[in-house]
């Protein structure tokens, strides 16, 4: 049997969501599935070189927690993965990882697993909903776990011209949680909880002023931006530019919006205003410029088959 796995790239906390929002993004990871008489993993894109070939794979972890869990031998299998998201970017390169072996595993142990059993088993290892909400069902996801459950809804998305900016700088996501405080201000909180709902009524409307104001946020990226080098002249100099910015997810990408109307030249100019920040504090920076994905991740099971929503 083969098998063939799209994870779309997600952007997390989008400001003052924070843990709570993410957003799917048309940048995917694809992983082609064989078995085989021993383990083995193939990387062509981001990340080759740099991570495990081998059992130790996330991939692979996760899908043989699906087989652990559901008492089913897990054959062994090479896989072959395209990585077009950006290790350690705050793009969701971990989530794309890990709902991939989710998934390919429930399909070869007989598909006992629920998109929501799914769901949950995914927020387990990846610790949050947040990425994984989106990355499974596309488009812009509320997250909230109930117990051992998670709650996660599908939010309306007016087509925006999105432009990620990623400096050359690792910030792993524990050092990004180290940073955090372990008590916050009853202001801070107000200040998030209204700029949530205003930043939702904003990607509803697709009003950029409205984006711009409700992506300012006091519960994580104060205490984040001041970590990477460049990044509060470079989400300023976005600002300047007309366009809502936050860090994706826990950074070091910037994730700028702009209305989708907007002319090639002035998305360009919103990623390099970021990128020469990046690069007058001794960074190298990378830009993508992307859509909405309302989209999730797919299986297709065969070739010459439909493609197939987990």
């Amino acid at each position: 049997m083969k098998l063939t796995i799209k994870v779309p790239a997600t952007s997390a906390n989008l400001g003052p969501g924070f843990d709570s929002l993410g957003l799917a993004l048309d940048l995917w990871n694809e992983s082609t599935f064989e078995i085989a008489e021993e383990f083995a993993v193939y990387i062509e894109g981001e990340g080759m070189g740099r991570v495990s070939q081998g059992r130790n794979n996330l991939i692979l972890r996760a899908a043989q927690a699906v087989a652990d869990h559901v008492k089913k031998d897990l054959p062994p299998l090479i896989v072959h993965c395209t990585n077009r998201i950006p290790f350690g970017s705050g793009l969701g390169s971990s989530a794309a990882a890990t709902l991939t072996g989710l998934l390919a595993a429930n399909a070869l142990t007989g598909s006992v697993l629920s998109k929501q059993e799914i769901l949950n088993f995914a927020t387990k290892l990846e610790g949050h909903p947040d990425n994984v909400a989106p990355a499974l069902m596309g488009g812009l996801i509320v997250s909230a776990r109930s117990g051992g459950q998670v709650i996660a809804h599908k939010l309306p998305v007016t087509p925006l011209r999105i432009t990620v900016v990623i400096p050359d700088f690792r910030f792993p996501t524990r050092q990004a949680r180290n940073a955090l405080p372990r008590h916050v201000k009853m202001k801070a909180a107000i200040h998030n909880i209204g700029r949530a709902m205003l930043l939702v009524e904003a990607f509803r409307m697709g009003d950029v002023n409205l984006l711009a104001e409700s992506m300012t946020d006091r519960l994580h990226q104060p205490y984040r931006l001041p970590s990477i080098p460049g990044a509060q002249a470079a989400m300023d100099a976005i600002r300047s530019q007309g366009a809502g910015v936050a860090l994706s997810g826990a950074g070091p990408s910037l994730i700028a919006f702009s209305p989708s109307d907007s002319t090639h030249s002035q998305v360009e100019s919103i990623g390099e205003a970021a990128k020469r920040a990046f690069e007058e504090a001794g960074l190298a920076a990378r830009i993508f410029r992307l859509g909405v994905s309302n989209r999730g991740a797919e299986i297709n099971p065969s070739q010459g088959r439909c493609a197939q929503r987990p």
